[in-house]
């Protein structure tokens, strides 16, 4: 006996959104319900592309779809009739900006790291460099040619690897030429940044902030689509104490901390494989109570992940000790990522009518 649509969807509100606490379809994650030819075409509200928790709601999905009898088509669509409308980076899906409330945490590390990682799932993904007057980026993700033109005058990322990258250390004549520039040059460069690069489709653009609360960083978060911050900071009381302050801005313009990130959190023995906190222990921790952030993970010290300045991105190197590290915050940023844009969907549909959409093309 054939299942209908109608039917199909009262059985997807057994699948339940494990970071919300209620169903799929009440939260109006289900665009649309299609069968066609034994195939169940559904259309989904997600927008984290390759988050662990996204990928497991769709394989829960698929099951609910398979024990009705039927193959399961999923596809992903959001857009401005969720809350979802941009018109500053149309064809970017999610900007993560990564913040510090000083230097010298490795905040640009985590970046690089971060869009490497991303793009080892399978993601998109795009790096701005706005850090213009320390532009560290292509140290840790040496691009492979330099930046090009298009006929229109926008700036080509070059790769690194898959991730595009553009920094001022790719416009710079000689690598050790300082960036001197006042701050109306420095906001017209990250204008340029944000509104001349062919980014073309990314499923996540990565902003490496420049340290600290200054105006090139609230210029930046005033500019464009943040979906969601991330905050590195060491064990350090002086680091921590510049942390809440950043903590503090993104609250008061409205961009949601997706969590915190502890760098040099410990050093690990490589004679007995003890952990010792060098630093300081449990800073983060402090942070994540006070503010009701989560804490994505804690790094610690390691010559592959920037202790020793080299180039090269640490998620790409399976060998690594401090590899399992890494991975686990790509993936809670992922998860973040995913709830939050979730939980918009969920936020718009409690204010309007729910309607029905035709069910998007796969990406």
């Amino acid at each position: 006996m054939s299942i209908t649509e109608h039917e199909l969807e009262i059985k997807l509100e057994s699948v339940e959104d494990p970071d919300i606490g209620e169903d799929i379809v009440s939260l109006g994650l289900v665009n649309d319900v299609t069968i066609d030819d034994e195939t169940a075409r559904i259309s989904l509200a997600f927008n984290a592309p390759y988050a662990p928790s996204e990928l497991e709601l769709g394989n829960r999905i698929r099951d609910v779809i398979e024990d009705a009898g039927l193959e399961a088509d999923l596809r992903a669509h959001v857009g401005e009739e969720h809350g979802f409308d941009d018109e500053v980076l149309p064809r970017v899906r999610n900007v993560i900006a990564v913040s510090s409330g000083k230097g010298g945490v490795g905040k640009t590390t985590v970046a690089a790291n971060l869009a490497a990682g991303l793009e080892k799932r399978g993601a998109m993904v795009g790096l701005l460099d706005a850090d213009i007057h320390g532009p560290n980026v292509p140290r840790i993700l040496p691009v492979e040619s330099e930046p090009g033109v298009t006929p229109n005058e926008e700036i080509v990322p070059p790769r690194s690897d898959g991730v595009r990258v553009i920094s001022m250390g790719l416009m710079m004549e000689e690598e050790d030429d300082p960036a001197i520039l006042r701050g109306p040059m420095v906001n017209k460069f990250m204008l340029k940044f944000l509104e001349g690069v062919e980014w073309g489709r990314l499923d996540y653009l990565i902003v490496d902030l420049p340290p600290g609360t200054g105006d090139a960083t609230l210029n930046l978060l005033q500019s464009m689509p943040v979906t969601g911050s991330v905050v590195v900071t060491t064990p350090q009381e002086m680091a921590l104490d510049d942390t809440r302050k950043g903590i503090q801005m993104f609250n008061k313009h409205d961009t949601p901390v997706l969590g915190v990130v502890e760098n040099m959190s410990s050093f690990i023995c490589p004679s007995c494989g003890d952990q010792h906190g060098l630093f300081g222990t449990d800073g983060a921790e402090t942070i994540v109570e006070n503010y009701d952030v989560p804490l994505l993970g804690k790094i610690p010290i390691h010559p592959d992940f920037g202790a020793d300045g080299s180039e090269g991105a640490l998620v790409k190197d399976d060998d690594s000790e401090v590899q399992e590290y890494v991975e686990e915050v790509v993936g809670e940023i992922a998860d973040r990522i995913g709830e939050t844009n979730r939980r918009t969907v969920a936020d718009n549909v409690e204010h309007e009518p729910a309607n029905k959409l035709p069910t998007e093309t796969k990406d």
